[in-house]
């Protein structure tokens, strides 16, 4: 998938590096709301076997993670997780972080809708979610971006390390109505 001089990917077992590379780069930015991903991949060794993971993970149809890569320079701009899969409901979670560098830009709410387009009609999910904090402004635009629909708060939901539990939104994108 392209759009605007960037490209969608699945994973692969050739970007331990680059991932390790924007992890340690945007720290600051994933040690709350992403601290599996960023204590995974704080060095290459890590990185390397966080990317197999991913990786069987993706064969399985258990999780699947997409690069958003510039198409010109190959530099890693975002990762997508379509994450949290019930192939019973026929639903999947997004999870999603950019690259500071390349924030502010729309690349996420782009992706998002290719990558909700890719979930509906080629993986057939009917229901896709995005969970997000209240005060994470550019996250709840990629979801209103969108069409997601608010859909409630679920209390309690989330526990950064070393904070108190966080309410966080649900927000929707449902292929039938």
């Amino acid at each position: 998938m392209q759009f605007d001089g960037f490209e969608i990917n699945p994973i692969h077992n050739g970007e331990a590096w680059k991932i390790c590379d924007f992890v340690t780069a945007n720290e600051d930015r994933l040690k709350r709301y992403f601290p599996k991903t960023l204590a995974q991949n704080l060095n290459p060794t890590l990185s390397k076997a966080f990317v197999a993971s991913k990786v069987k993970a993706f064969e399985h149809k258990d999780e699947f993670l997409f690069t958003l890569n510039h198409s010109e320079t190959r530099a890693l701009a975002g990762l997508i997780f379509l994450k949290e899969l019930n192939w019973e409901t026929k639903q999947g979670e997004f999870a999603y972080c950019i690259e500071y560098t390349f924030e502010g830009q729309g690349l996420t709410s782009k992706a998002i809708k290719q990558l909700s387009q890719y979930a509906i009609s080629d993986l057939g999910l009917e229901t896709l979610q995005i969970i997000v904090h209240k005060d994470n402004l550019a996250s709840v635009k990629v979801a209103l971006n969108n069409n997601f629909k608010w859909i409630k708060t679920l209390v309690n939901e989330f526990t950064p390390i070393g904070e108190q539990p966080l309410d966080m939104e649900l927000y929707e994108l449902a292929s039938k109505t």
